[in-house]
């Protein structure tokens, strides 16, 4: 039988999640430099980076890529934050995570497969794709 989860732990959890969805750099940095993971993930799989990508903070982003988070990790329905920043139509976001060695090829759909799907031509050869 598993424990139910710490209230305080869903509370503080559900804080950092917020500062990614607003793109608080400073506090979310803070909280990471503390030692809060920079993968850490909602209960759909969606990481810090997802988040502020999802919600065009560009500086959030490269902020949790500069202290470790996985810039390809997928959700729980295999998106990446790159397929999502190319969704939103984020350029800031699709060049930091690029920065941050985005893969443009991963997930389902792909950054590139997005971008097929909107015609953004521009985005296909940034992401050297034809």
């Amino acid at each position: 039988m598993s424990e139910a989860p710490d209230p305080e732990v869903i509370a503080l959890a559900t804080k950092i999640f917020d500062l990614a969805r607003r793109g608080e750099t400073e506090a979310l940095a803070a909280y990471v430099d503390a030692g809060v993971s920079a993968n850490l993930t909602n209960d759909r799989g969606d990481s810090l980076v997802m988040l502020a990508a999802y919600h065009g903070h560009a500086p959030a982003v490269e902020a949790l890529l500069a202290r470790g988070a996985d810039a390809d990790r997928p959700n729980d329905r295999g998106q990446t934050p790159l397929a999502g920043a190319v969704f939103k139509g984020e350029d800031a976001v699709i060049r930091a995570l690029l920065a941050g060695g985005a893969d443009p090829t991963g997930g389902t759909p792909s950054a590139v497969d997005t971008a097929r799907m909107f015609g953004k031509r521009d985005l296909l050869e940034l992401f050297g794709a034809q």
